[in-house]
């Protein structure tokens, strides 16, 4: 990698003691902006998703876990016995950021929790990232993607008005609960660069699931009414949603008064621009059904690309629904292309691999994949040696 700029965290050395999704996103993220990223797992089986459900097979690591941990440095160490406490300590005396993803306790109960970190450590920056938080009345639940989506609220507003309670299709909490804790690190690791003080920190999944419900929260808020189930639609503003052409479907954002009217003229309903029910966005909101029907009936007979050209040229935000083939396939949508949200690598193991890049353009540290997923215990030589 000669010649190539420092990541924006070059020297920032991270043990990550976590698993599965939340976490090591959380990790990733930090490793993709020049963290040194050090992975303890457990000996013989690793992080969970080295041997998931789509693991190719025995001693294959999974695709989930290539997903999740490029740009890390792999050391297996038994947490339970006296040399692998002694093996952690000795990274975390030469780190600046503790994360784990344990239940509530496990992290102290293993000597591995902030309290031991920081005895080793005194300005640690300690993350822990749980399925419902360190305290409260579900803090010993179990923390899994749908059950923080079903109880923070998303699940009741998911999906179409007469359907039954649908899952975000992205996994929004543990996508959403690393994100935000990898953001509360690098503010924690800021005022550690200020003030010399390191500090805990802990966020949940159900956390990361209300955090997003922006629209839904103000709604409920606003009008005391729960949110309901809209489809595609928006809870603000109308047409704000996919509307059925010929061939499919065109998602189409005319949600303020001068969009609307764009849209109307493009396509060649003036009238309805005049007509008393969509004459405001309050009275689109309260006749989004009969909108809707009317545009439908007007695309009926147009195809998708056609009505997309069709609503850019006239100044509407307007788009197809592409699948994952569509968008990173062997012919990768130009746009996923043009910004770099596809990458490849080498792994000792499965050979060339492709992966999501960074979705932040950095101008002076660029964020890149520099080291393959690593193999379990791939660095304990490397970090330990004779320890």
């Amino acid at each position: 990698m000669t010649g190539q700029a420092a990541g924006a965290l070059d020297g920032v050395r991270v043990i990550d003691l976590t698993q599965v999704m939340a976490g090591p996103y959380c990790t990733m993220l930090l490793a993709d902006l020049g963290a040194d990223v050090i992975k303890v797992e457990p000996p013989g089986t690793g992080d969970q998703t080295r041997s998931g459900w789509d693991a190719p097979a025995p001693g294959h690591d999974s695709a989930s876990f290539h997903a999740l941990n490029r740009n890390k440095r792999s050391v297996a160490l038994d947490l339970r016995t006296d040399d692998g406490q002694r093996d952690f300590h000795s990274l975390v005396a030469g780190a600046d950021v503790v994360v784990e993803n344990f239940r509530p306790g496990v992290a102290d109960r293993l000597g591995v929790g902030y309290e031991a970190a920081r005895r080793t450590k005194p300005d640690i920056v300690y993350a822990s990232i749980s399925g419902f938080g360190q305290y409260g009345p579900y803090a010993d639940r179990p923390g899994y993607d749908l059950i923080a989506q079903s109880m923070g609220g998303a699940l009741s507003v998911t999906g179409e008005p007469d359907g039954p309670p649908v899952k975000c299709g992205l996994p929004v909490g543990d996508l959403g609960a690393g994100m935000l804790c990898a953001v509360a690190i690098l503010g924690a690791y800021v005022h550690r660069t200020r003030t010399g003080e390191g500090q805990y920190l802990e966020t949940s999944l159900y956390e990361a699931v209300l955090a997003m419900s922006v629209w839904e929260s103000t709604e409920f808020f606003s009008t005391g009414r729960a949110p309901q189930r809209l489809g595609s639609a928006h809870r603000m503003t109308a047409p704000y949603q996919a509307v059925r052409t010929t061939d499919g479907y065109v998602t189409v954002a005319a949600n303020t008064q001068r969009l609307w009217e764009r849209l109307c003229t493009a396509l060649g309903l003036e009238h309805l621009a005049d007509d008393e029910r969509f004459a405001t966005n309050t009275a689109r909101m309260a006749h989004r059904a009969e909108l809707i029907a009317l545009l439908e009936g007007r695309l009926a007979a147009e195809r998708t690309d056609d009505t997309v050209a069709r609503l850019l040229e006239a100044g509407v935000p307007a788009g197809p629904i592409l699948d994952y083939e569509q968008v990173l396939g062997d012919d990768p949508d130009p746009h996923a292309e043009a910004r770099g949200m596809v990458e490849e690598y080498d792994h000792p193991v499965a050979g060339r691999k492709r992966v999501l890049g960074f979705p932040v353009k950095l101008g002076r540290t660029p964020a890149r994949v520099r080291r393959h997923p690593p193999l379990l215990g791939e660095h304990n030589d490397e970090l330990l040696g004779d320890a």
